[in-house]
């Protein structure tokens, strides 16, 4: 592969020690081919809960740690997503994750993929994919 490395930013929906939504992640920047730089985004347990009056265009008052999500994201050509399933779900930290994106311009065009550590989860990758097709 020629020219710049292709970096994809890995968000694991699990906040879990030993997740295994976030080994898969691990795997798969273990696995990347030559080229491609995955980084596994840590950032998941310090982000606020979303509040769409922080969300303004100019900026101002953007929490830090959405100011960082945001700038990663803007930063990668893809993101690998993986979520457990909750209640039928996808996690509610991973959803809290997308809505602080949703009014943003740094994840609009971006590739996805949505990878499944449980071959059980229905719901929540159904969840996400129709999540992110609205995004």
């Amino acid at each position: 592969m020629s020219g710049r490395p292709r970096r994809a930013l890995a968000i694991s929906g699990s906040l879990r020690a030993g997740a295994t939504n976030t080994a898969l992640l691990e795997a798969a920047r273990l696995v990347a081919p030559d080229g491609v730089d995955v980084t596994l985004y840590e950032g998941l347990a310090g982000l606020p809960a979303f509040n769409p009056d922080l969300d303004r265009m100019d900026g101002v008052g953007l929490p830090p740690a959405v100011a960082d999500l945001r700038a990663r994201i803007a930063g990668v050509d893809g993101v690998l997503l993986s979520s457990p399933e909750y209640a039928h779900g996808m996690a509610g930290a991973l959803k809290n994750l997308l809505d602080w994106l949703v009014g943003s311009t740094e994840f609009h065009g971006k590739p996805v993929a949505v990878l499944t550590a449980s071959s059980r989860a229905l719901h929540a990758p159904a969840q996400l994919r129709e999540v992110l097709a609205t995004m």
